[in-house]
Formats: C-alpha cells, structure tokens, sequence
C-alpha cells in the first residue's frame, strides 16, 4: 500500500505544480496531503497510523520534518546559505544601478566593429551579469531588455540574436558566484554524508572490517569548491559561444554584422570604456579572487561583493560630477592602506606589545573607519535617489525567502518520499539498471534534463539531488567526487532551461521581446546553444580534472592544507615519487653516500647511532619501492582477470542485499500489524498477503544464493592475497622512509636550536641567586618559596621549546618540586633544589660543548635533507611545495576506480 500513497505524493505534487500553485507551497502540501492520508487509513482499516508506511511513521515524518528546519536554519555548519542573499542583492543593486547596462554599451561601442562583436559583447555582459545575479529569470529579461533591441537595430538575425540572449542568461546557472552552485554545495554536502555512510557498510560488508580507510572515503563538496570548479566549465560554456558566434558573423555575414563606432576613439572613449569596465570586473575579480586565494570564505565574499555594489551604485545613480567618485576612491584607498598595514603590523588587538604596534592598530582603525564610512555614504547615496536601496532591498527579501522556504518544503517533501520507500525503490532501480555507473548517471542527468522543462534550478536542487546523489557519490567503481556531481548537474539544469517549449529562459525572453520576434526565432536560435552546451557537458564529463583540478590546487597550497602524510594523499605522492626514484636514483645514492662520509664523533650515541642507521634506511628505500612495483604490478595484471568477476559478485551481494531488506520490512510489518491491530477482515487479508511475500523472498533469497560462482571463494582469496602484500609492501616502504628522515630531522633539530640553548644558560646560571643561600635573593625566597618556584618555571617554559634536553628539564622539575610539595606540612628543602639546579647546570654545559662542535656537521647534514626532503623525506614535511601541491592535485582530479577494495 506504500506505493499507493507515494504515487499519490507524486500526483499531488504533479497537479499542484501544474495549476500554478506557489513551489514554496506545492512541495509541502503535497506531503501534508498524502502523509496525512496514509496515517488516516492506516488508523482506519489496520488499526496502525504507521501501516502504510515503508520505514517509520507519521510521527517520526513529523521528528524528520522538525530536524530538517532546525538543521536549515540553526546548524552553523550549514552557514553557507548566509551567503545566498548577499549575493542576490549584489546582483540586483548591479542591474537598478544600470552598472550592468553601461559594461554592455561600453562592450558593444568597444568590440562592435568586430564581425559579431556586439553579440560576443552581449555574452560577456550576460557572463558577468549572471556571476553577480545567478537568477535565470533575472539575467534573460535584463539582457533581453538592454540588448535584444540593441541587435536588432544593428540588422542581427533574429534567432541568433535570441539565441545569444537566452544561452548568456542561463550562465547564471554555472557560472561562479552562483545561487544555484550554492544550494547545490549544501544538498551535496549532506548527500555525501549519507553516501559516507552507505559505502562504510558496502565495506564492512565486503570485508568484514569495521573502520573504512581515508584514501577510499568520499570527496565532499562546499561551495568555494563549487565555485572553483564551476569556473572552468563556465569558462568553457563562455568561449564555444564566442567561438560560435565568431564563426557565423565570418560564414554568414549578414547574420551578425559590425557595428562602426560613430565616435572618436580618444581619451575620453577610454575613460568611458575604463569606468564602465574595471569597477565591475574588479568587483567579480576580488569575490572570486578572495574564495580562491583563501583569503575569504563564500559568506565573507559575499559580503565583499554587496558592499562593493552599494558603492558601485552610489557613483552611477549621483549624476553630479562634484565628488561623485569620492566615496569610491575612499573605499580603494582605505582598502589599499588595509593590506599594507597588514603587511606590516600585527593587526592583532591581544598581541600589541610595542609602540610600533600600537600604531599600527591606530592607523588600521582609522583605514576601517574611512572605509565603513565610505560604504555608508553611497548606501546613502542609493537610499536617497529613486529608493533604489529600498527596491534592492525589498527584491533581495523576496528572493531570500522564496529559496528558503522552497528549501523547507523540499526537506518535508524528501522526508515523505523517503517514508514511503521512494528512496529504496530508486537505488534498487539505478543499481538494478546494467552498466553500472555510467548507465546509472546518464539516467539520472536525463531525468533531470527534463524536469528542467518544469521545474526551477531550486526544486530540481532540493528534491532530486538528496535522491540520487548519495547513491552516485557511493559508487566505488566511479569514486566521482561532489564537486563533479554538481558541476555537471548544474550544466545540466542550464541545458534544459533553454530546450523549447518548455524551457524557462525562452519563456522569460518571450515575455520582453518585441512582436516582431516571433516564438520561433526563439525556438530555432535556441537550438545551437543547447547543443554548445551539451558539447560543454560532454568535455567536462570526459575531463573532470576541468572540475576537480581547482579545489584541490587551492586546498593543498592553502594555509589548512593538510601535511603529506596524510593517507588520502598517499596514492598520488608515491606515483610522484617513485617516478622520481627512477629519475634520480643515482644522484640520490651518491648524495647518501657522501653524507654517510662524515665524522659523527662529535655527536653523543643518542643521535649518532639512529643517524648512521638511517643512512641505510635510506638506501633500502630503493630495494623496497622495487619490491612495491614488482607486487603492484602483479595486483594489477590480475585485478584484469578477477574485476568481472568481482563486479558480477557485487551486483548479485547488492541483490541479496535488497531481498534481504525487502524480506526485514515484511516482517517487521507483520510484527507490528499482529502486535497492534485487532483482528479483522482487513487485517487478516493484509497479514496473509505478507505472509506471502515473506514465503516468496525466502525463496528467492534462496535461489539466488545458488547462482554464486563456485569459483569466487578461490579468485576472492587469491585477490586478497595480492592486495595484502601490496598494502604490506607500501606500509614497509612508509615506514622505511619516514625513520630514515626522522633521525635526519631530529639532529637537524638539536644542532640547530644550540644558539637558542645558550640563551637560556644566562637565565638558568641565575636561579643560583633563588635557590642558594648567601644571596638576597635567596633569603626573599626562604620566606616566599614562591618566588624561586615562579622563576623556575619561567626558565622551564623557555626549555619547553627546546628538543634534546629531557634530562635538563628533568632535573629543573625536581628542584621546582624541592621547594613545594602536596602535603599541607611540606618544608621547601633549598639543599635539594640547589644539588639538583648545579646538575642542570652541568648537563647544560656538555649540550652546549657537544652541540657547538656539531656545528661544523650542519652544512653537509643540509645538503643531504636538501636532496632528500622532496622524496624519502617528503612524507615528514610540514607542507607540499607549490610544485608538488600542482602535481599532486592534477593526479587527485582524476576519478580512480576503487570497486576492488570492496
């Protein structure tokens, strides 16, 4: 009966949308409806609100529901929605301002004499205008409003020139800052967590283990990710239709002719095209800029980005000359003198500790206060001309609460579809389908390539994703990260919204178009851009390093990236580095040998020896990465033979897997139905129709248990022996090298810091005045043991920076402890303190003797680290470089297939 009422969900949310009814409100009342519905049937004929119910109830829809609005609204890590009205009113403040109007007659006045010029004008206007709007509807009727008439003056064809207004409004979509990247961020990182979780348990099934490794979770997403990943797609999207536009005005030159300048091309020609140009690029350049520099986070870019179209707008709405770019400059230049002081102060209130600090704090306020100011004035500014702030304001409210409450409903939606057993019969359905990933995928963007004749990008991202998305993202044969998910789900609403007739942005350009555009020139220049765009969908599916690349460049050069070692990198850096083995084999060798030459003498057998052994650690590392390919390779020649296998072996576990759960529903059913439900006609045929289908699943689960092949225990066992020898032979290599730089680092370490000991030894030598008798200091402290206890310790805090003298502090701690003791009766004892300050003292001396003659080792021992640190040493760096950073990244981008750990 689940499927009744979830057809019934479907219907409801069918006819609502169709009637007109409000989205915001369809999607709720849809579930309202037929959850309400099934919890009164359920109490009527089974006695058992919950009845019909796949999983749980109505109560624990309505627990779902709440935990859904306080997880939308009250979750700090959910704050990327914060950013969504800031960038809706960065947008629309752009479009009231006409900043957006000027950068078009500024682009058509500068590349109209091109062949096409004004149309590849038109797209690049409709790029920027849709990286700071982000709403479809808003783009196509500002640019169908500022341009369409603009071509058609200039004899363009009527369906290229609508063709080019339709596919430049639908960039929004893609194109970073983005609205629909950022309710796409949120679905994702959500849907990854489930996905998380559904691929621990294909693991823990597989192999029996409880704890999933790092290198084979999942790659979520965020929306600076978003962002950075949609940039170069976007890009893409942007250039073919240059590209396409560029071909027809040479091929067809009637279609899209030059359009002469009649002015000068002079001074003021510039000033006109530099005012209208660099202010906005500037603007999308410092939002973006900021997002992938890891200066910013979205919501703070964001914010850059209103606070810069509130100035923006101040200088365009003030028609007055006097003083009308004042408040701009102040906000440049306060902005400039910021950075600078940056640079050069530490800006940090707590950390003030000289005078020089002071006033860099002084000047810095002083900067923020002329730009608050300036931001202040031209908010004024806009508040005063033509209420335009008020306008702004207003739409950005509307907006903000539309997708908001559009967000809201489509949790309850999600929630009621997923109690009716809607999200099982999905998975069983795509992972039924043959092919596997890609046959599952290509369902999916289909599904939602024609929701896009319907549905906005909002009700497509709320309700499909959380779907599908989890059961994509756990493919291990695809290992797809979130990022890429979106990207191309992103590409894909923006590819439905201008398919005829039922695509959005050719309904919103119909509606501001002239009568003398008809619907078919619509229609007919549509169809060229759709397929650019499916031409751009495609590359960034066969490339997803177009995508992936970007995120994972800013997140291993940014300040958080995580050190090498960490095991998601593993895969990448030993590709890296045993390519450099290879390489430089014979350089590294002669660079060992010539530092295992050295007289350690000097050093004391706590480092001599683990450092004279290291030196042959370091030359097994090449012994070892051999033995790593030789089994490696064996792995993969048979993974070749046994992947069908397994693959066939994962489908028909995913089946038994399904009928098990089917068969675990049908009795939990007919537990709670007998348990509950008085015994009645209905409820009697309803438990001898479980009944049933629990005898059936049995017997299929049976029958489906003797189709397993009889040669998998034998290929599984041989694969695992395989695998365990290349993961012990990898674990060996790690554990190799990072011992042979360790004892590297270490004496690295202590040599280095004998400068930083022997500042310590003044300090240390005048404890003596403390602690032993005959000095003033010292009668002070007999009355106020205190006193010599404070002053040990502060040269104890000093020493806790140090590496290498243990012992030093060792006996600095006893004689601390000498002088105060637990018990209540405890009598300071200044001889033991003293005979243990005196051994400090004498340890401190042969550090420093041993560690000054140690000095002369530093040059060699650092030109070994030099040679070493980028590969046996690499694993124990604090960071990648730049260059690894870039290599490293370029290799993750790349989706791997790890269906065989599973």
């Amino acid at each position: 009966m689940e499927l009744v009422f979830l057809g019934l969900l479907i219907l409801l949310m069918i006819v609502s949308l169709s009637s007109g009814f409000p989205v915001a409100f369809a999607l709720p009342g849809s579930a309202i409806g037929a959850i309400g519905l099934a919890a009164l049937c359920g109490y009527l004929f089974a006695g058992d609100p919950g009845a019909y119910f796949a999983q749980d109830g109505p109560v624990q829809w309505l627990t779902a529901g709440v935990t859904n609005f306080r997880s939308l609204y009250w979750q700090v890590e959910r704050d990327t929605l914060i950013a969504i009205p800031l960038f809706v009113f960065m947008g629309i403040m752009l479009q009231r301002s006409k900043v957006a109007e000027d950068l078009l007659v500024a682009m058509a006045q500068l590349f109209g004499p091109v062949p096409g010029g004004l149309g590849i004008s038109v797209v690049f206007v409709g790029a920027l205008l849709a990286a700071t709007t982000g709403i479809l509807g808003a783009t196509v009727i500002a640019m169908g409003l500022i341009s369409l008439p603009a071509m058609l003056r200039n004899n363009y064809s009527k369906p290229l020139a609508s063709g080019i207004i339709c596919a430049s409004g639908t960039l929004g979509q893609i194109i970073p800052p983005s609205i629909v990247l950022i309710i796409l961020a949120d679905q994702l990182a959500n849907a990854a967590d489930q996905a998380r979780t559904l691929r621990t348990a294909d693991y823990k099934e597989a192999t029996g283990e409880f704890t999933m490794p790092a290198a084979l979770d999942i790659t979520s997403a965020s929306a600076g990710d978003m962002f950075m990943g949609a940039l170069v797609p976007g890009l893409i999207l942007v250039g073919l239709y240059m590209l396409y536009i560029l071909i027809t005005a040479t091929l067809k030159p009637g279609a899209a002719p030059p359009v002469p300048y009649a002015g000068k091309y002079d001074r003021q020609f510039v000033y006109k095209i530099g005012i209208a140009l660099i202010p906005p690029l500037s603007l999308i350049f410092a939002v973006l800029g900021s997002i992938v520099t890891g200066i910013a986070t979205v919501n703070q870019a964001g914010a850059i980005g209103a606070a810069g179209a509130i100035v923006m707008g101040g200088y365009r709405l003030f028609e007055t000359n006097k003083h009308r770019y004042t408040p701009l400059l102040i906000t440049i230049g306060s902005g400039l003198i910021i950075l600078v002081l940056h640079k050069s102060f530490d800006l940090n209130i707590k950390n003030i500790s000289s005078q020089r600090d002071l006033i860099g704090v002084i000047l810095a306020a002083a900067a923020v206060l002329a730009f608050i100011g300036a931001i202040v004035w031209s908010g004024w500014r806009t508040f005063k001309i033509n209420d335009t702030l008020v306008g702004v304001m207003s739409d950005t409210a509307k907006t903000t609460s539309m997708v908001f409450i559009i967000l809201i409903g489509a949790a309850m939606l999600t929630a009621a579809f997923r109690g009716f057993g809607g999200e099982q019969l999905v998975r069983e359905f795509l992972t039924g389908l043959p092919g596997g990933f890609w046959t599952q995928f290509i369902v999916v963007m289909a599904v939602i390539f024609l929701l896009g004749f319907f549905l906005d990008f909002i009700e497509i991202a709320v309700v499909v994703v959380p779907i599908v998305a989890p059961i994509l993202l756990a493919d291990p044969a695809a290992n797809i990260t979130a990022v890429w998910l979106g990207v191309m789900i992103g590409l894909n609403i923006q590819t439905s919204f201008l398919t005829p007739p039922f695509g959005f942005a050719l309904f919103y350009l119909r509606g501001v178009a002239p009568i003398k555009v008809k619907t078919t020139h619509i229609y007919k220049g549509a169809v060229a851009f759709i397929g650019l765009q499916l031409v751009g969908l495609t590359i960034t599916g066969f490339f997803p390093g177009l995508v992936n690349y970007m995120p994972n460049r800013t997140f291993l050069t940014a300040e958080t990236a995580p050190p090498p070692v960490n095991p998601k990198l593993q895969f990448c850096i030993e590709n890296r580095v045993f390519s450099e083995y290879a390489n430089d084999e014979t350089s590294i060798r002669n660079r060992i040998a010539r530092a295992r030459a050295n007289d350690f003498s000097v050093l004391p057998d706590q480092y001599r020896q683990p450092l004279i052994a290291s030196f042959d650690l370091a030359e097994n590392t090449f012994d070892l990465v051999a033995h790593v390919n030789v089994v490696a390779a064996e792995l993969a020649a048979y993974s070749i033979e046994f992947k069908p296998l397994h693959a066939d072996m994962r489908e028909l576990r995913h089946q038994l897997k399904s009928i098990h759960n089917l068969l675990q529903a049908a009795q939990k059913k007919h537990d709670r139905i007998s348990r509950n439900a008085a015994t009645t006609r209905a409820t009697r045929a309803q438990l001898d129709s479980l009944e049933t289908s629990i005898f059936n699943l049995q017997q299929e689960l049976k029958a489906a248990e003797q189709i397993i092949p009889s040669n998998w225990e034998e290929a599984s066992a041989t694969y695992k022996q395989l695998a365990t020898a290349e993961k012990n032979a990898r674990r060996a290599y790690r554990r190799n090298v990072d011992a042979a730089y360790q004892s590297l680092q270490n004496t690295l370490l202590v040599i280095g810091q004998g400068n930083d000991l022997a500042r310590v030894e003044t300090p240390l030598l005048d404890l003596r005045l403390h602690i032993e008798p005959g000095h003033i200091e010292a009668a002070a402290s007999i009355e106020n043991p205190e006193l010599a206890i404070e002053k040990i310790k502060s040269v104890e805090s000093q020493l806790n920076e140090l590496a290498g003298i243990a012992e030093i502090k060792s006996k600095l701690s006893k004689s601390r402890r000498a002088l105060k003791g637990d018990a209540p009766d405890f009598t300071p004892d200044f001889n033991d303190a003293k005979e243990f300050h005196r051994e400090a003292i004498d340890l401190l001396n042969l550090e420093l003797a041993w560690r000054s003659r140690a000095t002369a080792l530093l040059d060699e021992l650092n030109q070994y680290d030099n040679a070493i640190k980028t590969n046996i040493g690499l694993r124990l760096q604090p960071r990648l470089t730049q260059s690894q950073a870039k290599d490293i990244a370029a290799c993750q981008s790349a989706h791997r297939d790890i269906s065989l750990e599973f």
